[in-house]
């Protein structure tokens, strides 16, 4: 459990029945809890004679733990904390998934996956009463299975099996046991015409559960398990056909893949044969183009020359800010050249910047199970898998798209090490890790130049529609700030209102406190402002709270010094958060000291310090900012280098 501040602060809460005593708290917030309740929850129901006494203690330093951020009152036999209840992830949690229960689909899932992104893990999970975590922590946790059931059923009802298929893969693994999350996952698996792993899905379901709890498969299982017999192809178990096989199966084919301190090697029934023979299925994975792909040229020239370096083993990251169209290019690059990469192409979306992202070891047995490797003889261990990946892949020439991933060890167990092989990484961050350990060529994903934002509009909207008012098409392209994603959302909104005029669209961009809501669509997932959420959220703490403060900095470049004065720190360690901002693409380091942002940046920031930093604190960091641009004009010119370059030279005054 975790107790942080309206800054963005963690608490430390130290360790022991504290934990229970604020547990209990937070969980029933703005009600009186018993002091008999706290002395039964702490001790499990068997309290020392001074029971009464710590817990007495205990409130006592939480209340000046907590002085200035939330109130623990006396009332009655007990006490209360009193607190709004929005800033309980619990709470709000609850009240997420009610309002997708009443909502539209589309609505629900973005509001479902809002719900799920809350969770950092097991519910109370360091609190170390016993009867707490029964008592709270498992009717949490229902819940939170429950709503991953009810996105689960919208996925499928908005007819997004894709989606669905990517994201409970992991939740499977983490819940092997819950047969209607199961169930789910087999029908969005035979709506995508990947009956074979459906029936593999229930297999290993129907053994966990006769090995576990001794029971046989549910109505929910069983009936997924019927659509799919009568819906696709019936693949028959290994085991059944083993048995009714004429002899003994055949020798196994057995692959060195030594495990860490060991080198005893895996034995892979079928495998090698099964992928050198006629019957082994075109891995094909990639998905559709997008139609209206234009520009990239320099981009495109550099993974072509990633083309003459194969057959030694390569891997490329393409870096830029979300919406920078990195997935886009990835793939088209990929389908263009896929020929060069005769034996397949693998793709599998990382979500490094949502929550939960995928394992690496999750992603391993499906490119696994895509080789022929039977579930039975796949690792558990990553290490081991990873092992066996990159030995079926010896002597093949693969391409493997590995799309928004979140860290360089979420990528590593995925990337082919044989010659003849190309991996992509796609991710907002550089991904300095595979860079310096791997070897990998990193390559920046940048906005678009304004000819080639001209160019998608006209691809998207119809020439005769751009060119009817190109002034208003060119404005439209820089309000988007070249972002292929944000001028794809607007020119969808044009598409849909044909009625519009592109200078009307163009002048409800150009007011900066709409330009954000404006740039959305109805699915939540493909906004510009989820998009920078995504990257925000993935920062460290002190970065996301200089990113706030850089909101009431008015201008597009800003130096180091005026950052650290903003945040009232010392230059170095701004500039290591600085560094951090870039490396997320959220700020470019134009040269040394000075950075610059796009404008949705600026918006977004500016949004996030009005509402989660408190108006005393804005106040006094404008305060600083202006004594120190006072300071440095009427200092000797020689000082004021770290003024070149900032907006702030000029006539701009922070607000």
């Amino acid at each position: 459990m975790e107790i942080q501040t309206d800054r963005g602060l963690s608490l430390a809460l130290g360790t022991g029945r504290i934990r229970t005593v604020i547990a209990a708290l937070v969980s029933e917030v703005n009600q009186v809890v018993p002091v008999s309740r706290l002395i039964d929850l702490a001790w499990d129901g068997d309290p020392p004679a001074r029971a009464r006494g710590v817990v007495h203690n205990h409130v006592h330093r939480l209340r000046r733990l907590l002085a200035g951020h939330a109130e623990i009152a006396t009332q009655g036999p007990g006490y209360v904390l009193l607190a709004d209840p929005d800033s309980v992830d619990a709470h709000r949690f609850r009240c997420l998934v009610a309002d997708a229960r009443s909502a539209e689909p589309w609505a629900a899932v973005a509001l479902l996956r809002q719900a799920l992104g809350l969770w950092r893990g097991e519910a109370l999970a360091d609190v170390p009463s016993e009867r707490v975590r029964q008592t709270l922590g498992v009717g949490l946790s229902q819940a939170r299975l429950a709503a991953l059931q009810e996105l689960g059923g919208r996925l499928l009802l908005l007819g997004r099996h894709r989606e669905l298929v990517t994201e409970f893969t992991g939740w499977i693994a983490e819940h092997p046991l819950h047969e209607e999350l199961t169930a789910l996952l087999m029908r969005a698996l035979q709506a995508t015409g990947r009956q074979a792993e459906a029936l593999d899905h229930y297999h290993r379901a129907r053994r966990h559960l006769k090995e576990q709890l001794g029971i046989d498969p549910g109505p929910a299982l069983s009936e997924a398990y019927l659509a799919v017999l009568g819906g696709g192809h019936n693949r028959v178990p290994s085991d059944a056909r083993r048995s009714k096989s004429a002899g003994p199966p055949p020798a196994p084919a057995v692959t060195a893949c030594p495990g860490p301190g060991r080198a005893a090697p895996y034995v892979a029934p079928y495998v090698c044969d099964h992928l050198r023979g006629p019957r082994h299925p075109r891995i094909a994975q990639l998905p559709p183009v997008v139609p209206d792909f234009c520009g990239r040229e320099r981009e495109i020239a550099m993974l072509d020359q990633h083309l003459d370096r194969v057959p030694r083993p390569e891997c490329v990251v393409l870096a830029g800010a979300g919406g920078a169209g990195k997935t886009s290019l990835a793939v088209q690059w990929a389908r263009h050249h896929k020929e060069r990469f005769p034996d397949g192409q693998f793709f599998a979306d990382l979500r490094g910047f949502e929550r939960p992202p995928m394992r690496p070891g999750t992603v391993l047995t499906a490119f696994l199970q895509s080789l022929g490797v039977p579930d039975a003889d796949i690792p558990e261990s990553v290490t081991e898998a990873s092992a066996l990946y990159r030995s079926l892949l010896a002597g093949r020439r693969m391409l493997v798209v590995l799309d928004n991933a979140g860290t360089a060890e979420q990528a590593r167990p995925l990337l082919p090490a044989t010659p003849g092989c190309l991996a992509i990484v796609t991710s907002r961050r550089r991904l300095n890790g595979l860079v310096v350990r791997d070897g990998a060529t990193l390559v920046t994903v940048g906005p678009l130049t304004s000819a080639e934002g001209l160019q998608l509009l006209h691809n998207t909207l119809g020439r005769q529609r751009v060119e009817a008012d190109t002034a208003a098409a060119g404005a439209l392209v820089e309000w988007c700030d070249r972002l292929p994603l944000a001028l794809r959302i607007a020119a969808a909104r044009l598409m849909a209102h044909p009625e519009w005029s592109l200078a009307c669209w163009t002048q409800k961009l150009a007011d900066e406190r709409r330009r954000l809501q404006e740039l959305s669509t109805h699915d939540a997932d493909l906004a510009m402002e989820a998009c920078l959420y995504l990257s925000y959220r993935a920062l460290s703490s002190n970065a996301a709270r200089l990113f706030r403060f850089l909101g009431l900095h008015p201008g597009p470049c800003v130096g180091d010094h005026h950052a650290s004065v903003l945040v009232g720190g010392d230059v170095e360690g701004t500039r290591r958060h600085l560094n951090e901002l870039c490396d997320a693409h959220l700020l470019e380091e134009h040269a040394h000291g000075h950075y610059v942002r796009s404008e949705m940046v600026r918006i977004y920031a500016a949004q996030r310090v009005a509402v989660e930093e408190p108006r005393w604190a804005q106040d006094q960091a404008v305060q600083r900012l202006l004594a120190f641009i006072a300071q440095r004009r009427v200092a000797p010119p020689s000082s004021r280098s770290d003024l070149a370059g900032s907006d702030l030279d000029g006539s701009h005054t922070p607000r």
